[in-house]
């Protein structure tokens, strides 16, 4: 397994924060390895613990292990552009979320905020364990709901890759340069009190 650089040497933090956070990056080369049952349920099991409204738990997590009879399955939903690296990745997720909350039906306006939670949980997770995570919108979304038999309940969210780091050179040229730990937009711009402000 290619071992990861440390995102924090790259990155810029404004702040002491634990490095979990700085060194969980989406990079696309993966190994093709597979990873092990125990360490696929941990990371559900991190997801299981993220905050929701009225402890709802509305995310669901369907996915398919690479060399299993659903493999391909999972392959045919994504663009294809994600296909030339994703079908080197060890599991694809694909995340659905409860749109009505389950003691009463109404409306889980919140649903979707809090299947982001369980999907942040999942990939911090899998960065303590040296794993990688991408999370991806470039799927076909009716295809993978008519074919998973997601009901009409529950919103198709998005696709997740998980793997072990592979080597950048085995991306095609176009994604080899992008393939770095990304810095973010500095706190002033993402923070305001009391009111927006425009900047």
């Amino acid at each position: 397994m290619q071992k990861q650089k440390n995102s924090i040497q790259i990155r810029k933090v404004e702040k002491n924060i634990n490095p979990l956070f700085v060194n969980r990056w989406s990079p696309r080369a993966m190994s093709g390895e597979e990873i092990s049952h125990d360490d696929l349920m941990g990371l559900f099991e991190a997801a299981r613990w993220a905050p929701s409204s009225y402890n709802n738990q509305p995310w669901r997590f369907i996915y398919a292990k690479r060399n299993t009879d659903h493999w391909q399955t999972f392959i045919s939903f994504l663009a294809e552009g994600n296909k030339i690296w994703a079908q080197n990745a060890a599991v694809l997720i694909v995340v659905i979320s409860r749109k009505n909350f389950e003691f009463n039906e109404k409306p889980a306006i919140t649903h979707q905020f809090d299947a982001g939670a369980a999907w942040e949980n999942l990939a911090l997770e899998a960065t303590s364990r040296g794993l990688i995570t991408h999370g991806m919108q470039g799927f076909d979304y009716n295809q993978a709901r008519k074919e998973l038999d997601v009901p009409e309940n529950f919103d198709v969210m998005a696709m997740i890759a998980i793997g072990k780091l592979g080597k950048k050179e085995n991306l095609p040229i176009d994604l080899q340069e992008r393939e770095y730990p990304s810095d973010r937009k500095p706190l002033e711009e993402i923070v305001m009190e009391a009111k927006f402000i425009v900047r």
